[in-house]
């Protein structure tokens, strides 16, 4: 039983989880503290715990449920790819019919935990659509090179529906109050899909030859490289811009501090990936990015609750 359970958690990758569950955690905090609009005052949300309970299991299932779906439609493509052939699917560790039960069940859990968000209403309504979304990601690659943008805009609904979660009504109200999480959404979706574009480097020659649509495929390696930069100092600009544009959220020189390390951190892993030196993937894909993730989320926290 053990060992089935690993084997799922292998599958999805559950270890990459803390990408984008520090950012909808840093929306959650910023939704229950900020007052609407900045204005003075008590913020219009207040702490439930069966909230807080929503937005991780939304979080885990709706991953688990996108990432079991990645598996399930690449299986022929991951089979014929020498990288990725020892897959727990092309390698027969599990079964087919399993996988498919466990996102079917994932689906589930995912739209059962936006009931913990009532009497607001909007993270019900939207789930199914949401679900849709995430899946659709696993086929964008063989119509689009613009795939690892829609990557990035399915991570950067995680702080966008974080907040929407606690603050729906408030939302609807004023749909001002929703930009907060929006730039720090477009944070998540300019970062994630730098880093995803350097991922994809390793299959750029798999790609051509399979017709399959990427930027390194499009674009050649060092292409896609250039553009990987140019996303992440757009992330880092919005971040450093989000200091000013929401006085709100009340982000000093902790997070101004922070963003400096989280600059020398991306610098570094620019210059720790080359086209000659892809081994390096591990290092730039996971370890750095998953302190940039922790970093964001502490920085910001911190930050703004103290001042």
């Amino acid at each position: 039983m053990w060992e089935r359970c690993r084997r799922f958690l292998e599958l999805i990758r559950f270890s990459h989880t803390i990408f984008a569950l520090p950012f909808a955690i840093l929306s959650s905090i910023w939704a229950w503290i900020v007052p609407t609009n900045g204005a003075s005052g008590e913020p219009p949300a207040s702490f439930r715990w069966t909230d807080l309970a929503g937005i991780l299991a939304c979080m885990v299932t709706a991953r688990s449920f996108a990432m079991a779906m990645n598996r399930l439609l690449d299986e022929k493509f991951d089979g014929e790819n020498p990288r990725t052939a020892k897959r727990h699917l092309p390698a027969k560790l599990l079964a087919r019919s399993e996988v498919i039960w466990f996102a079917i069940g994932c689906a589930g859990l995912f739209v059962a935990s936006t009931l913990l968000f009532l009497p607001n209403r909007i993270p019900i309504q939207w789930s199914v659509p949401v679900l849709v979304f995430l899946m659709g990601y696993s086929l964008g690659k063989r119509f689009t090179w613009l795939v690892h943008f829609w990557l990035g805009i399915a991570l950067m609904l995680a702080p966008i529906c974080a907040w929407v979660a606690i603050r729906g009504s408030c939302v609807q109200t004023d749909i001002t109050d929703l930009y907060p999480a929006i730039a720090l959404g477009l944070v998540v979706m300019f970062w994630v899909t730098g880093f995803d574009i350097i991922y994809a480097c390793q299959d750029f020659e798999f790609d051509r030859q399979s017709g399959l649509h990427s930027i390194p495929a499009k674009f050649g390696l060092r292409g896609a490289l250039n553009i990987s930069k140019i996303l992440h100092l757009g992330m880092w600009g919005i971040a450093f811009g989000m200091t000013f544009w929401f006085p709100q959220l009340s982000l000093g020189w902790i997070f101004r501090a922070c963003l400096v390390g989280i600059a020398g951190l991306l610098i570094y892993e620019h210059s720790a990936i080359s086209e000659k030196s892809l081994d390096r993937m591990q290092l730039a894909f996971f370890q750095l990015n998953s302190i940039i993730s922790v970093v964001f989320l502490v920085a910001g926290s911190v930050d703004a609750w103290l001042r």
